[in-house]
């Protein structure tokens, strides 16, 4: 077996050299083999022609991780559906919540402004959305968790607190799911030369333990076992597509006057919007190629700018269409967005007045979305999703605000549940009341920078703020004054500049630390301590309305993201992060 210079260099405690090496060359073949790789970006390819790929961005071996930990994780998934659901109706709440961040961030903004215009019926009327509320949503959604270990916890024992909740463009099922076959194959096949290294990985998580774990609080193991759990994202994320795709024809097809002009004649399509020059690629053909396989639907991908020239949206009937080139109309019965979810993705601008064009991505976003298409997500979806509504939402009877019945005694305790993983978050707003600005004042006067995170309002990593950025940002964006008293430090008075309003603080998140060997471009990186965040998907299927009704709801599956302790961010697309796998204990 063929050997790289950085293989050879590395040393790694409880795993020989020629182990380590042949374990580098099964993750290359197997990933290779199955698909787990990433495209190269046209700046660094050769080959301007061809599309070339590399292994993606993964950990070699799996991570220890609890098992009644991964089992809450997994509970969580349908209450955290069904809490966006409702958010996503509740136009008062997104409103106000947000009131503040529309006014210094203007992404966020223009979302609220589309989602008044066509939900709500603001400025436009009713008729302007009318489709649009009649559609179904779906919701694709992953919610990220950190293991967290307060000082009044013993050894092994921790909390699983939720990092954020995506709802747009969650990416990573597809690869996510390889890298779990992989790991069950590598642990499985070379058990015996990986038996010290995980059992050290297994002691630094759960201290000196005897026995696996038990399920604690979160609930019952759910029937797992410990090793790799495999991801049932790939079956789950097809099926939930499935449902939402079956639904639009028989809701918006069958009953359809086949003489009008705005009728498709070929089988109605998944629309993929995706960004030019997309690297992470086999993740998402990963995706569309089960829904062909086990459901049997196409998909068809286009850019927002590329939906802006060819999509059409007939305004009697909400149908969403374009000419598939064989001159024949394809109707568009579920829109998926893989992008949309960051201002980079509209750069012609916000300005959709003009015919110069300027703003033709979101004249595109705007058209999909008063379709009657199924959209992943809708507008309400993916305000739910920002960082403000999280921080809104761990303010005390807000989560129980969306569960009433529970409240009046109707049973259930899915409210409870979701406040079990919130941590400590803060605003930043006018809304900031005397706890938030005491965690600020911890960051001022008191040393705390090292306790928070610092985070705006946007999707992938690269954007927050840690240790002395954070306290730089706000010394700089605070007016300090001394109170009457003439008092030092807590004494003093704070008044926050609006531009802080687009961020929130977040209790900083402190996970048990364990080696792993991190590989890019198919090399070792290197070995380390590391940590790591698990992100499990959920879907939901909805109908449309003021009231709606939940059609689907269910876990999807789950991934891991493993960096080395000192690297702050955690995105994979973004550089900072490997994908890797759970090792249940």
């Amino acid at each position: 077996m063929s050997s790289s210079k950085e293989e050879e260099e590395a040393v790694v405690p409880n795993i020989d050299p020629t182990t380590l090496t042949q374990l580098v060359e099964y993750a290359t073949s197997f990933s290779a083999a199955n698909g787990l790789q990433v495209e190269v970006p046209t700046s660094t390819n050769n080959n301007k022609n061809k599309n070339s790929y590399i292994t993606a961005p993964i950990s070699l071996l799996p991570q220890s991780y609890p098992l009644d930990q991964f089992a809450h994780a997994k509970s969580l998934a349908g209450p955290f559906n069904e809490l966006v659901d409702r958010i996503s109706r509740d136009g008062n709440f997104l409103k106000e919540t947000l009131r503040d961040v529309r006014g210094v961030d203007e992404y966020t903004g223009k979302l609220l402004d589309l989602y008044e215009e066509i939900y709500l019926g603001e400025n436009k009327g009713m008729e302007w959305g009318k489709h649009a509320r009649s559609a179904d949503r779906l919701g694709i959604l992953r919610s990220d968790y950190m293991l967290h270990q307060s000082d009044k916890k013993e050894e092994g024992e921790y909390s699983l607190k939720q990092v954020e909740l995506n709802t747009i463009a969650s990416s990573f099922a597809g690869l996510a799911s390889t890298v779990a076959k992989l790991h069950g194959f590598l642990t499985k096949r070379m058990e015996s030369e990986l038996h010290q290294f995980l059992g050290e990985n297994e002691r630094a998580v759960m201290g000196n333990v005897d026995a696996p774990s038990s399920s604690g609080d979160g609930g019952d193991s759910g029937g797992l076992e410990r090793g790799v759990p495999q991801s049932p994202a790939m079956t789950h994320l097809p099926a939930a597509m499935a449902v939402a795709y079956n639904r639009y024809r028989e809701q918006f097809m069958a009953k359809s006057d086949s003489s009008s002009s705005s009728s498709a004649t070929t089988q109605p399509i998944v629309m993929f919007v995706v960004q030019p020059n997309e690297t992470n690629t086999v993740d998402q053909r990963l995706l569309e190629f089960a829904l062909w396989n086990n459901h049997q639907i196409p998909v068809v991908r286009m850019s927002l700018a590329e939906i802006h020239e060819k999509v059409v949206l007939d305004e009697e009937s909400g149908r969403l269409t374009f000419n598939n080139g064989s001159g024949t109309k394809q109707e568009v019965a579920v829109v998926y967005f893989r992008a949309g979810y960051a201002p980079t993705d509209y750069p012609s601008g916000y300005d959709t007045s003009t015919e110069n064009g300027s703003g033709i991505e979101w004249l595109a976003r705007e058209r999909l979305e008063r379709g009657c298409a199924t959209k992943c997500p809708n507008l309400g979806y993916h305000l739910a999703g920002t960082k403000k509504v999280q921080q809104e939402l761990a303010r005390s009877g807000v989560v129980e605000h969306f569960f009433p019945e529970e409240e009046e005694g109707g049973g259930g305790n899915k409210a409870a549940q979701i406040r079990t993983a919130f941590a400590g978050l803060y605003s930043l707003g006018a809304d900031a009341n005397e706890q938030d600005m005491q965690a600020v004042k911890e960051v001022l006067f008191n040393g705390g920078e090292g306790q928070y995170v610092l985070k705006p309002q946007r999707e992938g990593g690269g954007y927050n703020y840690y240790g002395k950025d954070l306290a730089d940002k706000l010394n700089m964006n605070c007016t300090i004054t001394d109170d009457e008293e003439g008092n030092v430090g807590g004494g003093k008075n704070v008044e926050l500049s609006p531009t802080l309003s687009e961020f929130i603080l977040m209790e900083r998140l402190f996970p048990p630390q364990q080696r792993a060997i991190l590989l890019r471009n198919g090399q070792v990186e290197g070995t380390g301590m590391s940590i790591s965040e698990l992100g499990c998907f959920g879907t939901i299927v909805a109908s449309g309305g003021e009231e709606g009704g939940v059609v689907h709801n269910e876990y999807g599956g789950f991934l891991l993201r493993t960096k080395f302790s000192g690297v702050d961010e955690g995105g994979v697309a973004s550089g900072f992060a490997t994908l890797s796998s759970p090792y249940l204990c």
